[in-house]
């Protein structure tokens, strides 16, 4: 299978930056995409960024302009720098592969990190 490590999580003050990274191993043969997530408490998981391989990378509205999502490929790592971080932006931030194991050839699989507490106060 495939697992997904992260780190990078924390406390800061509004204003403040943070980098997330998150490795994937594992039986991998090909990983389409990477991306991460966010919860609240109460609230459904939401995307905030999210790039496939040769593809248009999305952001959710609400961090464009703020964070920035890259991947090195050799690795199988995705990271997120996240800037001017505002309160609203405190959740559990989960990083997510879709990717294919040998294991499951060829059916692509989303695969979730245990995440990672992001908390910015004012």
């Amino acid at each position: 299978q495939v697992q997904l490590v992260e780190s990078g999580g924390g406390l800061v003050q509004a204003g403040e930056s943070l980098r997330l990274s998150c490795a994937a191993s594992g039986s991998i043969f090909r990983i389409n995409a990477m991306g991460w997530y966010r919860q609240e408490p109460g609230n459904q998981r939401e995307l905030v960024a999210r790039m496939p391989d040769g593809g248009h990378t999305n952001y959710a509205d609400s961090v464009k302009g703020r964070f920035t999502i890259s991947r090195d490929y050799a690795k199988n790592t995705v990271y997120l720098q996240m800037d001017s971080l505002k309160r609203e932006d405190t959740a559990v931030y989960y990083c997510n592969a879709e990717a294919i194991s040998y294991m499951t050839y060829p059916t692509s699989r989303d695969y979730w990190g245990q995440g990672t507490q992001v908390t910015v106060s004012s």
